[in-house]
């Protein structure tokens, strides 16, 4: 088992992860709706993990979505640290709460040592707004806006 928190950790826990599981459960969430989502791991430490979020979703195009649907899961192992956090147009529709939902529906795994089925437990609750409120119409294009892989820093 990985212990996010351990200095360091951040490159084991990367290994850890079954990158392709939480690459595939990103590919079904956006298929469902509008939005791009996205899951990052920041390697070394920060005092601020949601400054840090909002900086690497900056960092990584993510406010250049057409719909400014745009969704990203900042993980930091350093400082057993995450944020979940989103565009404007997402946030517009799901309010405070949601961020905050969809933290939880991660951390529950997390503090078992299940981080890639807390990534993906995160991926579809964002999925799944994404669907309410940005559906895909039957037969309308939904172009990938932006690289589904697991990033790191």
């Amino acid at each position: 088992m990985v212990e996010i928190g351990r200095r360091g950790a951040a490159r084991t826990f990367y290994d850890s992860l079954d990158r392709p599981a939480i690459v595939k459960a990103i590919q079904e969430a956006e298929a469902r709706g509008h939005g791009e989502i996205r899951v990052h791991i920041h390697h070394g430490r920060t005092t601020e993990p949601r400054r840090e979020a909002e900086r690497v979703f900056e960092r990584l195009g993510m406010t250049a979505t057409a719909r400014r649907s745009g969704c990203l899961l900042f993980l930091a192992p350093d400082e057993k640290a995450f944020a979940v956090i989103g565009d404007s147009g997402v946030h517009q529709k799901v309010g405070d709460t949601f961020w905050l939902d969809a933290r939880d529906a991660a951390a529950a795994h997390f503090a078992a040592g299940r981080f890639t089925e807390g990534i993906v437990a995160a991926v579809r609750k964002l999925g799944d707004a994404l669907a309410t409120h940005f559906p895909k119409e039957n037969g309308e294009a939904n172009p990938n806006e932006l690289p589904d892989d697991v990033t790191r820093s």
